[in-house]
């Protein structure tokens, strides 16, 4: 048969739709597996990224079928953002037109490449039952207090008008349109994610070995955990007077054994007393306009920069010398971490060290290694442990570990400071001003305040009479929409009109599809499938969102959790982090001019063409450079795996041998097919490493090829086939129609017979080169092996004594001549 790609293709993709071959069993007494791989964007067009994400899950859902598992491998869009904004700005379109008709082009994309997704849990985060259930989470949240409202200072993007977690700036930027971003205080909406904080931390040991380290360790750092020492700084006389209400400050600590050479605190340029000076203009116009263009950074770029500040003409009093301390403002202090601000010495802390140094300001050592008798030169010494105090007082001489507890319990008996547990990680603020978003479900009543919805009027969706010109938000100008009754006192009240960020959407999508789609309209959760589905077995996705995506999802199903909605503690049973596909040497994008357009691959080579190189060109976690090439290569292996099928015995069962009585080349053929099967094993229940299996059914078509019994191609295409089918599943159900009815869709037994070989191949050393090769029976005795040895290495042992002859079992043999 010819390899007819395009009709076989089309063929096999309308069998599989009408048949509902995809669609999940209700049968929940079945082994289940649900295989899940991040959504995409509806952007208007699938990239090559996608085809490696949906490739990766598609293989391994088209597996655990043929098993006979119970199989979940939905898809969905996350379809809400400002890019359907801007596109409806530059192609003057609405945004839900443009999303809608991208998801539909998309999913034809999706389909020509034979994915075996679920047709009936397809859903799109922008639709209206999808938002219903997400404004009840919403509500349940604020009302058990997991979400509050607050004015902040924020990332606010210029170009997008709307604010950013920090997670979404991006040097600076930012990361959906690269536009600088500035800082601005604002009310908004934020989810207490930092009241999981710990449990968020403590259950990152529950996925080691099943996520990779690296995310893991990323997640760690970012949540932050640290512990040390909470106390109040005491301003002097002359600095509450000039404050004014205003009597001290707080600061935490991770090194209270360093606290004897504190010589000055710094504070965040938002810090309430820095904020104090300025509305009562104390401070000169320089020091004004430093502090605003300090304020006017990121966080990230204040990290960044070189370090700045100002002496504020406050001072402190230190809380055990009693010494006046001087207080700073400066950019590297966080109003994120701690209560934004720090206890300085820079002796100990190379970020306080920079500053005291820029600004010529005292430096006191405090710890010291043990036993060193060198003079202090001001110089900054990085002692975290195994140092002992100095200029200390009574703690002089002590371990710098044991002085961190004896001086927190000095504290403590004073009653001037705790010990306390800090973390970086700070609350998720989902505040948006844009109109392409879930509606806030909150309502501002002049008599009741700030009142949520009621349940029975949900879902809030938007208006579609909407003008979006990119500046501000829509929602604001709109003449009616935000007009509405209070559901507490029935009086006229005000809409909210900000609207979520699309990371809320992101963070339960995982529950909506492990539910029955029957039941979608009545609930958010059908408790009886999503308690058998969830968790999902195998997330597939970019490293990218290792934080954003991940620690979100990971609080979401914490939180549905305690409000009775999901079971499970985690949402992600094992994670696998696929590699970016690079052209060029770079990642694929349009600005670079180096992107591949899969319908082109498809279009000349066929989908199992783009799916088997996708697969094969690198293992999955690791970057993918694309290869013109290597494209041909992978199709050439179709082609030649449908022409050689012309040999094949058509037949329902696996043809019998006596192993035994084969040729040479006849076993070899039969060991490589089952070496493959028995990598298939490995490749789809551990590693993943898929171009290690199409390599290994490679080298089996070569060794079968290579032989010229018709018998053996049939056995080796009957388990290739079945080995191949989630890989390139058109041309492999083609075949397998063709040639056996399809039966090959079962469980293949292992032939152990084929690894007993009767020969083995040996290296043969002198003086440990390698001079020879050699075959020898698997039954020959050592004496046999050296012997044939030394045969094939005469001429090197001409007039030579051998001194020495070493056989290392079933490897090789060294003669040590002299």
């Amino acid at each position: 048969m010819a390899y007819d790609f395009k009709n076989i293709e089309k063929k096999w993709q309308k069998i599989w739709r009408e048949n509902n071959e995809f669609e999940p069993k209700d049968d929940y007494t079945l082994p289940k597996k649900y295989i899940l791989s991040m959504f995409p964007y509806p952007s208007g067009r699938i990239h090559m990224g996608h085809v490696r994400n949906y490739s990766i899950g598609d293989a391994l859902a088209r597996y655990y079928r043929k098993k006979s598992f119970n199989v979940l491998h939905p898809i969905g869009f996350d379809s809400f953002g400002m890019p359907a904004e801007n596109a409806a700005i530059k192609h003057n379109i609405h945004p839900k037109a443009w999303t809608y008709e991208n998801i539909d082009y998309m999913i034809k994309e999706l389909d020509s490449l034979g994915f075996s997704f679920s047709k009936k849990r397809l859903l799109a985060t922008s639709d209206p039952l999808y938002t219903k259930w997400e404004q009840e989470f919403f509500i349940k949240m604020y009302e058990k207090g997991l979400i509050y409202r607050k004015s902040s200072v924020v990332n606010w993007c210029e170009n997008d008008q709307t604010v950013l977690a920090n997670e979404q700036v991006e040097d600076g930027k930012c990361w959906r349109c690269g536009h600088e971003v500035v800082q601005k205080q604002m009310p908004g909406y934020y989810l207490k994610i930092t009241s999981y904080a710990n449990e968020l931390l403590e259950d990152l040991k529950k996925l080691k070995d099943h996520w990779p380290n690296q995310v893991i360790t990323m997640q760690e750092n970012w949540i932050g955990k640290s512990d040390g020492l909470k106390f109040k700084f005491e301003f002097d006389k002359e600095s509450k007077e000039l404050l004014d209400g205003i009597d001290g400050f707080s600061v935490f600590t991770t090194r209270p054994d360093t606290i004897y050479g504190m010589s000055y605190t710094a504070l965040a340029p938002e810090h309430e007393v820095v904020k104090k000076l300025l509305d009562k203009n104390i401070l000169d116009e320089n020091s004004v306009k430093k502090i605003k263009n300090i304020l006017n950074q990121s966080p990230k770029d204040r990290q960044a920069s070189d370090k700045d500040g100002l002496f504020l003409g406050l001072h402190v009093i230190h809380p055990l010398t009693k010494k006046k301390i001087p207080v700073w403002m400066a950019n590297f202090v966080l109003i994120e971490y701690g209560d934004g601000a720090v206890m300085a010495v820079p002796a100990h802390d190379e970020r306080d060290y920079e500053f005291a140094t820029k600004f010529n300001l005292k430096i006191t050592q405090s710890i010291a290694l043990k036993d060193s008798k060198d003079k202090y030169n001001g110089e900054f010494l990085d002692i975290k442990n195994g140092g002992v105090l100095v200029n200390s007082d009574e703690y002089n001489g002590m371990d710098n570990e044991l002085a961190k507890d004896a001086i927190i319990i000095k504290f403590e008996d004073m009653g001037i400071g705790e010990k306390v547990t800090n973390y970086k990680l700070r609350d998720w603020g989902v505040s948006r001003q844009r109109y392409w978003g879930a509606p806030i479900p909150m309502i501002h009543c002049d008599y009741c305040g700030l009142v949520p919805e009621s349940l029975e009027n949900l879902p809030v969706t938007l208006p579609d009479d909407v003008e979006i010109t990119g500046e501000g938000n829509p929602l604001d100008k709109h003449p009616t929409w935000k007009n509405c009754i209070c559901p507490k006192c029935g009086k006229k009240a005000t809409r909210e009109t900000d609207t979520l960020d699309t990371f809320f959407e992101s963070s339960w999508y995982f529950g909506r599809f492990a539910s029955d789609e029957k039941t979608w309209k009545n609930a958010a959760f059908d408790k009886k499938s999503v308690d058998y589905w969830m968790s999902v077995d195998e997330y597939i996705g970019g490293i990218e969102h290792a934080i954003l995506h991940l620690l979100y999802a990971r609080f979401f199903q914490k939180a549905l959790r305690d409000l009775g909605y999901l079971k499970d503690d985690e949402p992600f049973a094992n994670l696998l982090t696929q590699g970016m596909v690079l052209k060029d040497g770079a990642k694929m994008s349009k600005s670079k001019g180096n992107v591949v357009d899969p319908d082109d691959i498809i279009e000349k080579y066929g989908a199992d063409t783009a799916r088997l190189f996708i697969l094969f060109a690198a293992p999955p976690v690791k970057e993918l450079e694309w290869n013109d090439s290597a494209v041909e290569g992978a199709y050439k292996f179709i082609t030649r795996l449908v022409d050689r099928s012309k040999n094949v015995i058509k037949t329902t069962s696996i043809p019998k041998f006596d192993h035994s009585k084969l040729t040479k080349e006849q076993k070899y053929a039969r060991l490589k097919v089952y070496e493959a099967l028995k990598k298939s094993y490995d490749v789809y229940n551990s590693s993943f490493a898929f171009n290690t299996l199409i390599a290994a059914c490679m080298e089996a078509m070569n060794a079968l090829n290579a032989q010229d019994n018709d018998e053996i191609l049939t056995e080796g295409y009957f388990i290739l086939l079945n080995l191949l089918e989630p890989i390139i599943p058109h041309i492999s159900n083609e075949l397998s129609e063709e040639l056996f009815k399809r039966e090959n869709f079962k469980e293949l037994v292992m032939c152990e017979e084929v690894f007993v070989q009767d020969t083995l191949n040996l290296g043969v050393s002198v003086n440990g080169k390698i001079r020879a090769q050699i075959e020898v029976k698997t039954s020959a005795t050592q004496d046999e092996i050296l012997s044939i040895a030394k045969n094939s290495v005469s001429k090197w042992l001409e007039g030579k004594t051998i001194i020495k002859e070493i056989y290392v079992k079933q490897k090789l043999v060294n003669l040590v001549i002299k």
